[in-house]
């Protein structure tokens, strides 16, 4: 950053005014970053975040009175970084679902910290690897058992359900169940459609069973 650059704005939120009070000198120790404004709750949050404009917030998850994600919703379009002692996948999702950029564990060092404002605040999302392999998981696997990915090998190479049910020595009933469930947790119209986006997933690849 040049001399002439105005530092960045930061608006902390933090129902604990210990942990409040050490990331303002952390913070502030930056030449390029300045707390402008500290919020004790989630509704003092939205407030000062009217009346300071702050370049980037950072959120703890649990605000007291209402959560972190709640404000992140309140706030939409403004710069977030959501602080938490909990790296629940619900959790993380429900915070980029409510627009924030970035997520980062409170036991985190203080240079993946400051790392973090400044991807936040250069319009960045910010993920550590941690976490993205969470969501990746989650994402991705689609929580397919593996009678239902050995039934769905089955349907991309063209057997109906009568003919896996002889292959796999199930009833043909218990097949249609399972493939019933397997649209569903793909979210496929149809068969086809499932094949296409377990294929898509890398969830199984044609030719290999």
């Amino acid at each position: 950053m040049s001399n002439s650059s105005k530092p960045l704005s930061i608006l902390l939120a933090d129902d604990h005014l210990i942990v409040r009070r050490g990331l303002v000198s952390l913070i502030d120790d930056e030449p390029d970053l300045k707390v402008v404004a500290e919020a004790a709750n989630g509704e003092e949050a939205i407030n000062l975040t009217g009346k300071y404009k702050p370049d980037v917030l950072v959120l703890d998850l649990r605000l007291g009175d209402i959560s972190g994600i709640e404000v992140a919703s309140a706030l939409k379009g403004h710069k977030i970084l959501m602080l938490s002692s909990y790296m629940k996948e619900e959790d993380v999702r429900r915070a980029f679902e409510a627009g924030v950029l970035g997520y980062l564990s409170k036991d985190k060092n203080s240079d993946e910290l400051l790392k973090a404002i400044r991807e936040v605040a250069a319009g960045n999302d910010y993920l550590p690897p941690e976490i993205s392999l969470l969501l990746a998981k989650s994402e991705w696997s689609a929580h397919l058992t593996p009678r239902e990915l050995e039934i769905l090998q089955k349907i991309a190479e063209g057997r109906a359900n009568k003919e896996i049910g002889e292959l796999l020595e199930l009833s043909e009933n218990t097949v249609k169940n399972h493939v019933k469930s397997i649209l569903s947790k793909l979210n496929a119209k149809d068969r086809t459609h499932a094949v296409t986006e377990a294929l898509k997933r890398g969830l199984f690849q044609l030719g290999h069973s």
